[in-house]
């Protein structure tokens, strides 16, 4: 099976904008949140991938398995490290290796120091990402649970 990363050109912006809301819902079982208005869930941040703040630098990418979109990854790089703000697989390609191919591909595309924070109710995510930073480092990395939740930190 063949997954890439591609970086989400701003004309693509509306794409990743629909994901988010798939996103956006399926987090609503570890982190409730109301529609707006117009039946959306508002995600701030958006804009901001094309039109960071000052000192810092924000990475769009889709996830695409045989081509096909099968998610996204969003990375923000501030005080020197990368943070893993949101990734998401879509649900038919969940178990079949494509998250953790494609985590894998976001860390070689930023090399460097990297904070993969998870909530602490969503169990599977604390898995799934102990796992493939596990594998990525060799088990050279740190995890910090607070009331947030579970941070795991290392460089790659």
């Amino acid at each position: 099976m063949t997954v890439t990363i591609e970086p989400v050109a701003y004309a693509d912006k509306s794409v990743l904008g629909r994901l988010l809301q798939l996103y956006l819902y399926d987090f609503t079982e570890f982190q409730p949140r109301e529609l707006n208005a117009h039946g959306e869930f508002e995600y701030r941040y958006l804009d901001l991938y094309w039109a960071p703040d000052y000192g810092e630098k924000r990475y769009p990418f889709f996830i695409r398995s045989e081509g096909s979109l099968a998610g996204f990854a969003m990375v923000r790089f501030v005080n020197g490290v990368n943070v893993m703000s949101e990734f998401f697989v879509l649900r038919p390609y969940r178990r079949r290796g494509v998250g953790a191919a494609a985590a894998r591909a976001v860390f070689a595309a930023l090399p460097g120091r990297w904070l993969v924070p998870e909530v602490t109710a969503n169990l599977a995510a604390q898995a799934f990402w102990h796992g493939v930073i596990d594998g990525v480092t060799g088990g050279r990395f740190d995890e910090v649970r607070d009331e947030n939740g579970l941070t795991q930190r290392f460089t790659t």
